[in-house]
């Protein structure tokens, strides 16, 4: 995996904001970092695990902002209640943070409901983005709130943190789908969706292809030096979706890229 590519997809990944989530939002624009950025990254963690390092690494390296704590557990009558993932700082105004932080690819369902909010769900159909925000709002922040975290967080003052979240999304719309998105929507849409039936029918005969890794999800597809024709990936994608789950699947052609899900349902 190139990390530098990996760092620059979390730098311009989209972050849903207020309007959106009924949350603070903080988004990466608001570190002062240098142009040139490339570190070390660990390889044996799940993907949000890994995106959780990148913006460890980007907050300590910026000229404005301190990381006070992070990945905080919280333990109350020895059983773990939850985990705080940031305590921030902005080292000229002082103000502490806690920060929440997700990197999530939903796809949109036009079938569940006439609002648009309740038809992101997960490529496995497993969650959604309205089932991630009231996590947010009724579990995650409220952590910062219970005894055991006033005791951990002792030398800070909790009434004076303030609270945001960092919400990364990658959306995608179901193939060839001719339906209008609002701004907030549209500019985080990233490609497309179909099933591996039409998938199949294609005319793959200029195209080529590379199923990435979960780690690699979310990165540029231009960036990708490794590529194969259809038959290099039907086996796979057939195996892929025989146990339910739906892989995301980079194209090219000629120099045109294109990154879409192959679902299983």
């Amino acid at each position: 995996m190139n990390t530098k590519s990996r760092i620059d997809s979390i730098l311009n990944a989209n972050c849903l904001d207020l309007n959106t989530t009924g949350l603070p939002s903080f988004h990466l624009s608001k570190l002062h970092l240098q142009e040139e950025l490339d570190f070390a990254l660990p390889t044996n963690i799940r993907l949000g695990h890994l995106v959780e390092k990148i913006v460890s690494e980007l907050i300590k390296l910026s000229a404005n902002y301190n990381v006070l704590y992070e990945n905080i557990q919280l333990i109350e009558e020895k059983k773990t209640i939850g985990e705080i993932d940031f305590i921030i700082e902005e080292i000229t105004t002082k103000q502490v943070i806690h920060l929440e932080l997700a990197y999530k690819f939903y796809l949109f369902d036009p079938s569940i409901s006439s609002e648009p909010m309740h038809n992101w769900i997960g490529p496995n159909r497993n969650d959604s983005l309205r089932e991630k925000l009231d996590k947010l709002k009724q579990k995650q922040l409220p952590l910062l709130y219970e005894k055991c975290a006033v005791a951990t967080l002792s030398d800070l003052n909790i009434g004076d943190v303030s609270q945001a979240i960092c919400l990364f999304v990658s959306l995608f719309i179901p193939y060839n789908y001719k339906g209008e998105f609002s701004p907030i929507y549209k500019k985080a849409i990233q490609g497309y969706y179909l099933n591996l039936e039409a998938f199949t029918d294609w005319d793959h005969a200029s195209n080529e292809y590379h199923l990435p890794s979960k780690k690699e999800w979310g990165m540029e597809p231009c960036k990708n030096e490794i590529w194969t024709d259809f038959a290099g990936v039907e086996k796979d994608l057939h195996a892929i979706v025989h146990k339910q789950q739906s892989p995301l699947c980079w194209q090219k052609q000629d120099d045109s890229y294109t990154a879409f899900f192959i679902v299983w349902w």
